[in-house]
This record gives C-alpha cells, sequence and structure tokens, in this order.
C-alpha cells in the first residue's frame, strides 16, 4: 500500500475480502454498513453509467466498481476534505479508469453532468431533518447526516433530473420517512419497484430501508425479504456475510 496517500489522522479500511481500500479520517464521518448495503441492493447492468450524489469518501462507487461491470461511474462530493479523500481512495484501488470524483452540490447535479445522463443513480442522504444541538460534532459529521446542505426533495429531485427515463434510482434512508421517500420519489416522476427493509436482528424494528426506484415507471412495487445484520450481539447473519462476497456477474 501506498502510505504516501495517507494524511495525518487518516487510516485505510478494507473492503470485499480485504482487496477495496477506502481512506477515512479518524476524527470525521466514515462510511458505515448502509454505504455497503446500498452499494449490494441496486440493480447496476453491464456498461451502465452510474453516479452516486453525496459520496462522500467514495465507497459506494470504490464497491460498485468491484462489484458490477459498469463502465463509469462518478462521484459528487460537497465537502472538500471529503472529497480529495475519495479521490486517494481511487488512485489507492488503481480504478482512476473507471470512478471519477467530482466536487460540487447535488442540487447543482444536472448543471454539472446534464439531464437524463446516468442509467442508474444511487444516494446515501442526510438522514435527519430539522436542527440539532449536538455542539461536539464536527461540521463534517453534521453535514453528512443531517440536512443542512441538502434535504430529501433536493436528493430525489437532482436524481429525477440526472437518471434517463427507465433508469434506476436506489437510496438508502430510515424506516420512519418511508411515507416521505414514497411520496416525494412519485412527485418527480421516480416510480417505487423494490423496497428493503433492514433490522439489528430478528425481533428488533428495521433501522434503515432500501428502496430503488425506475424514472417514469409503472405502478408496480414488491416488498423483499427483510435483511437481518446480527445473528447475536456480535455475529454477522449468513445473509449479511454473502453480501459483503457479493458479485455481479452480469
Amino acid at each position: 500500500m501506498d502510505m504516501t496517500l495517507l494524511k495525518e489522522n487518516e487510516r485505510v479500511d478494507y473492503l470485499i475480502d480485504q482487496k477495496i481500500r477506502v481512506i477515512q479520517n479518524t476524527q470525521g464521518f466514515c462510511f458505515s454498513l448502509d454505504a455497503v448495503l446500498l452499494a449490494n441492493f441496486v440493480q447496476v447492468k453491464k456498461d451502465a453509467v452510474v453516479c452516486d450524489l453525496g459520496t462522500g469518501t467514495g465507497a459506494i462507487p470504490l464497491i460498485l466498481a468491484d462489484r458490477t461491470k459498469a463502465a463509469n461511474i462518478e462521484g459528487l462530493e460537497i465537502q472538500e476534505p471529503m472529497v480529495d479523500m475519495a479521490r486517494r481512495s481511487v488512485l489507492l484501488n488503481n480504478l482512476q479508469d473507471r470512478i471519477q470524483i467530482q466536487q460540487g452540490d447535488l442540487k447543482d447535479a444536472h448543471s454539472i453532468y446534464g439531464s437524463s445522463r446516468f442509467d442508474v443513480v444511487t444516494a446515501n442522504p442526510p438522514y435527519m431533518s430539522g436542527s440539532f444541538e449536538r455542539k461536539s460534532i464536527t461540521p463534517e459529521i453534521a453535514i453528512a447526516k443531517h440536512e443542512i446542505l441538502c434535504t430529501l426533495q433536493d436528493v430525489l429531485l437532482s436524481a429525477s433530473r440526472i437518471v434517463k427515463s427507465r433508469g434506476r434510482f436506489a437510496m438508502v434512508h430510515r424506516p420512519q420517512r418511508l411515507t416521505d421517500i414514497v411520496c416525494q420519489m412519485r412527485a418527480v416522476h421516480l416510480e417505487p419497484k423494490r423496497i428493503r427493509f433492514v433490522h439489528p436482528k430478528k425481533g428488533t424494528p428495521a433501522n434503515m430501508v432500501l428502496i430503488e426506484a425506475v424514472k417514469d415507471g409503472r405502478m408496480d412495487v414488491a416488498v423483499l425479504d427483510p435483511l437481518f445484520v446480527y445473528e447475536d450481539s456480535s455475529t454477522y447473519t449468513q445473509d449479511l456475510l454473502d453480501i459483503y462476497a457479493a458479485k455481479d456477474e452480469r
């Protein structure tokens, strides 16, 4: 590993059988399980052109580059430190021929990329709406977790603008926002097609929801089997282990 790519307070996390390496700041926002689940959930055909809105440190583009045969993957991120880390992670994995990281506001995605550009768009957006008062939280983490620089509506509108008609948009969010998600998706011509709830373990409420929509699609949604993360407090389920090892052979 080229240690010259690392800066102060940074570490390298490994994904997908230790093949994918992601640079993260130990004092800032770090990707988590939701990014891994989303990258596995979304359906990406061979030679697809993909965009990840609010890409953070680039975990989703990196996983998609390994898991799928997408021709090109763009990551759009507003925060310069994360853009810098994502670009260095792309270099670390020698994926610069397939992944490009742009700095910019996702609300301007259609101006940056053009309308109806992508076959697939993904987003792991801020989950929390409204104000917050945790003074100990860093601005970087606050922006990633709270709707400060963009709202759910902003994300969905931008996705609808840049995805092709009949193209796919997939996101991960909180189940408590599902009504908002479905209603606002339909308002921008994104028709929900697949939904999967994620539970920490059996007998616990879902704490994540994965949802995939088709631009200008017909009304027909499938609710998939729930995904349980843990067998007990520390052991992953086989379903989750399979996700970490998954490859899309299309």
